[in-house]
C-alpha cells in the first residue's frame, strides 16, 4: 500500500516493518480490524491498517451502507510507542524505544 501525505510518500513496500496486529476475527467479518506500524528509511513512522465494515476503517459506501477499507496514518514517535503498547509490542519498544523507557 502506497498514499501520499503532505507531499510524502509513505509505501509498506519500502518501510521498515516493525510490528503486526489484529484483533482475531476471521477474515471476512465485519468487524475484522488489522494494523501494521511501519518505519520509513528517513525515520518517518506510519501505520497501515485495514478493516471490515464494522471496524474503525468502515468508509460509507451510500444508500445507508458501508463497506471495509485500508488506510495509512502517519504518527509521531510518541504515537508509535502509544500504538506499540496497547498492542502488545513489548519486543519492539525494547527494540525501537529503547531511550524511552525505564525498569519499573
Amino acid at each position: 500500500m502506497k498514499k501520499v501525505i503532505d507531499r510524502k510518500t509513505y509505501n509498506t513496500e519500502t518501510a521498515t516493518l516493525i510490528h503486526e496486529w489484529d484483533n482475531g476475527y476471521y477474515g471476512g467479518d465485519f468487524k475484522r480490524c488489522s494494523e501494521t506500524l511501519y518505519k520509513t528509511q528517513k525515520g518517518a513512522w506510519f501505520i497501515a491498517g485495514s478493516g471490515g465494515a464494522m471496524s474503525k476503517y468502515a468508509v460509507s459506501l451510500g444508500s445507508n451502507t458501508t463497506g471495509g477499507s485500508s488506510d495509512i496514518e502517519v504518527v509521531t514517535r510518541e504515537e508509535a510507542l502509544e500504538w506499540l503498547e496497547g498492542h502488545d509490542g513489548t519486543d519492539a519498544i525494547e527494540k525501537h524505544f529503547a531511550d524511552m523507557i525505564e525498569e519499573a
